[in-house]
């Protein structure tokens, strides 16, 4: 690999560790309503688990309600039963249409509980970022050993890898730090 492809190959992978804590902190639940508590739960359709936002449209008609409107109105009851054993800890209310779920205001015992979960996710994601940074730095080495290039331009482009680290981690603890405060205020 020359010194484009390892920074190339090192950025993509960073962006994904993000992308992945922000799909993971938007599935956390805060005192407002939103789809994306939901959109991501597996629900047991015709036997195989299918995500909830491709069975149903998602919608907040209220600030503390989130409607689920089934494509098929007989997976209602799979629906129901995915929902029950998310660990949300919401309960849905059907009338044989639509499933409604009533998002009660959190506590701050559970506000708290999230928050640590919030930090933990950021930390995983760090982590992920900091084994990113050491592939990259050991195709690197790799690319030196093999004169593909120099050490300068291996140093070089170690150097451009931390500053990647240290953007995406940036970005990672944004995203935390954001959430976190959505967490508390509400």
């Amino acid at each position: 690999m020359d010194r484009e492809e390892i920074l190339l190959d090192t950025e993509e992978r960073m962006e994904k560790a993000v992308e992945v804590l922000h799909t993971s902190l938007q599935g956390l639940r805060t005192g407002r309503a939103t789809p994306g508590l939901v959109d991501s739960i597996r629900v047991d359709y015709y036997g195989s688990p299918t995500p909830l936002k491709q069975m149903a449209n998602l919608s907040v008609p209220e600030p503390q309600q989130i409607l689920i409107r089934p494509f098929d109105a007989g997976t209602i009851g799979n629906i129901s039963k995915a929902i029950q054993a998310s660990d949300l800890g919401l309960s849905p209310n059907s009338d044989g249409r639509v499933i409604r779920l009533n998002i009660p205001p959190l506590s701050t015992e559970r506000r708290r509980q999230l928050s640590s979960r919030v930090r933990e996710l950021a930390e995983e994601c760090r982590v992920a970022i900091r084994n990113i940074r050491r592939d990259g730095n050991k195709h690197a080495d790799q690319a030196e050993k093999d004169k593909v290039m120099s050490e300068d331009e291996r140093d070089g482009c170690k150097e451009e890898i931390q500053k990647l680290t240290q953007t995406w981690e940036g970005k990672a603890n944004e995203m935390a730090a954001s959430r976190e405060k959505d967490i508390m205020d509400e």
